[in-house]
């Protein structure tokens, strides 16, 4: 026997041991269409212990960072917004949250009319601010759980042999 096909026998009898132990692989998660809400459905959660925002489009769980930060008067501003859009908080094009020159210090500053919340910089210098949170929450994905859906259809079926009514709503994006 080659020592190709003995490879192959010793590979085939691996993957029956793994099989027979219970092991799945993984599935590959590049093929999962990711999921899609409507703005009734974030609205739903609302609460500061299921907290879930929408902006530029996507869909965010914030729940992990108002439970790493309960208590914190900086969580407020996003409390308040929990279970709505907040893309007027931030810049379409750089999807980062909003800046403009503070008349003050002639500096560009986060613009934060509602008030200063989570990862935000005081707006003027001090020593007690923690900067070592890595990245800000908006900017990376570890919240998100998907697309917000801009138009939807209803559909009503009816079955007429019961008289069964039933309506459908579907999102149009795909």
């Amino acid at each position: 026997m080659s020592k190709s096909a003995e490879a192959a026998t010793d590979s085939d009898s691996k993957r029956k041991s793994s099989q027979r132990r219970g092991l799945v692989k993984a599935p590959d998660f590049r093929y999962f269409q990711p999921r899609y809400f409507t703005t009734a459905e974030v609205a739903k959660h609302k609460e500061e212990d299921d907290l879930w925002v929408s902006y530029l489009g996507h869909v965010y769980d914030l729940t992990p960072l108002a439970k790493e930060y309960k208590g914190n008067i900086l969580l407020k501003p996003i409390a308040e917004a929990a279970g709505t859009d907040i893309s007027h908080w931030f810049d379409a094009k750089t999807k980062d949250i909003r800046k403009h020159v503070d008349p003050l210090t002639n500096t560009l500053r986060y613009y934060t009319p509602w008030g200063r919340f989570i990862h935000i910089p005081p707006p003027l210098p001090c020593s007690d601010w923690a900067t070592d949170y890595g990245k800000p929450w908006w900017q990376g994905t570890q919240y998100m759980v998907g697309r917000l859906i801009s138009k939807t259809r209803h559909i009503r079926l009816v079955n007429l042999l019961t008289g069964q009514d039933h309506v459908l709503e579907l999102h149009m994006e795909i």
